[in-house]
């Protein structure tokens, strides 16, 4: 218990000082560089954050899963290297599909950024691995020390440039790029041993294209309502007031990413080991937790929410109560959506992800189509849906997973499930 308190206090402390360190080296590349001239390193940042949830963490918890479930490192030795030629192929289509949109992205001729594109997308896929190998051999502390070095890493590298008066913005988007290779720092985290543990039966893309898909879907909804109530109407104040609440209120999911990490594998075991009870007993938690969090988090939005963001923001900054209100308790949703993830991708269905954050999708573009209030009142709700929906879809695609292996279970023990006798 003792070295479970200590993980999940070293990856919520290095979470917690990888963010501040993230918004240091923007601010230095802002100050360095001027409005204007941070703007394609923006359009990266904001890349980055798109390639970190297709690629860092479905390949992170897919590693994690796989020792799990296999009882050792073969199954992902041997798909490790199909893995990387997929990951090498969506680095090229992604560079070349921003060339091909490089002067509505960078407002430049050149091919720097693009090709910057292709290796954070590439770095990712590293990270990704790395923070897995650390995380199925419990090396939770190492996870944290991978969050730290990386972002720390892209503000040396911009201090350096802005102490040496450098003003173009190609150096600092290399920079970000770079910083991933510090996961060269842990070779040993992405050497898988040979010999330790069974082959996996299930396709190893599968999983990882069901887990992208979710979290590109999710990672959309999350932060995506700025660019929904720009394009309805809303004005440059609204736009700026609701990406700062869901910056604000996002904060609690950021510190969770890094935290969740010794989870995939705890609840792997559990379902390896047809430890139900268990499984149920965190399922009952989850919700339970949903319901609180969501309750708390409308109290301390609605009563704190517009003091904090004009003192952290600025005075200009306004939110009323409300929408306060209603960004801080969809921000709660997207915490339990994330513990609920995990949950399933336990179960190896990561497949389901993506069809339940469609569900969701389709909740809050249902909410906005019929909403009559105006673009930010319509959006603030349209956020709140489509996390709810998707929350309750998640809790029904993890029932109906947990439901299958429950049978399964039962019926290589010779024994029939009372609710298939019933």
């Amino acid at each position: 218990m003792q070295a479970r308190v200590r993980d999940t206090t070293a990856l919520a402390s290095g979470s917690v000082l990888s963010g501040l360190l993230a918004y240091v080296f923007f601010a230095l590349s802002t100050r360095a560089l001027g409005a204007a001239g941070a703007a394609p390193v923006s359009v990266l940042w904001t890349y980055w954050s798109f390639a970190a949830a297709a690629l860092t963490f479905p390949l992170q918890h897919w590693i994690t899963r796989s020792v799990a479930a296999h009882d050792g490192e073969a199954a992902v030795h041997h798909a490790l290297p199909r893995v990387a030629m997929l990951v090498v192929v969506a680095s090229g289509a992604a560079g070349l599909l921003a060339w091909m949109a490089r002067d509505a992205l960078f407002h430049r001729d050149d091919a720097w950024f693009p090709l910057l594109v292709g290796c954070v997308t590439l770095g990712s896929g590293l990270i990704g691995v790395v923070r897995g190998g650390l995380s199925a051999r419990h090396r939770f502390r190492g996870v944290a020390s991978v969050l730290v070095a990386e972002n720390a890493s892209r503000c040396v590298a911009a201090a350096v440039l802005m102490i040496a008066h450098v003003r173009a913005s190609l150096g600092y988007g290399i920079c970000l790029a770079a910083g991933s290779l510090v996961g060269l720092l842990w070779p040993s985290s992405f050497r898988f041993a040979t010999h330790r543990g069974r082959s996996a039966a299930e396709s190893s893309f599968r999983f990882l294209g069901g887990a992208a898909g979710g979290q590109l879907i999710g990672q959309a909804v999350l932060t995506g309502g700025p660019v929904l109530l720009a394009l309805s109407g809303g004005t440059a104040v609204q736009v700026t007031a609701l990406f700062a609440a869901l910056a604000l209120f996002r904060a609690p999911y950021m510190v969770a990413v890094a935290v969740v990490s010794t989870l995939t594998g705890r609840l792997t075991t559990l379902l390896v080991q047809d430890n139900h009870a268990a499984l149920r007993r965190v399922r009952v938690s989850v919700l339970a937790g949903a319901a609180a969090a969501a309750s708390m988090a409308g109290g301390l939005g609605a009563v704190a929410g517009p003091g904090l963001l004009r003192l952290i923001f600025g005075n200009e900054v306004r939110l009323d109560w409300f929408l306060s209100m209603l960004v801080a308790i969809g921000s709660a949703f997207a915490l339990a959506n994330l513990v609920m993830t995990i949950m399933i991708m336990a179960q190896g269905g990561s497949g389901k992800l993506a069809r339940a954050w469609v569900v969701g999708v389709l909740g809050g573009v249902l909410v906005w189509v019929l909403s009559a209030q105006e673009p930010l009142m319509r959006t603030c709700w349209a956020f709140l849906a489509a996390e709810a929906v998707a929350f309750a879809a998640l809790t029904v695609e993890e029932v109906r997973g947990s439901a299958r292996h429950s049978s399964r279970d039962a019926r290589n023990r010779g024994a029939t499930p009372l609710y298939e006798a019933s």
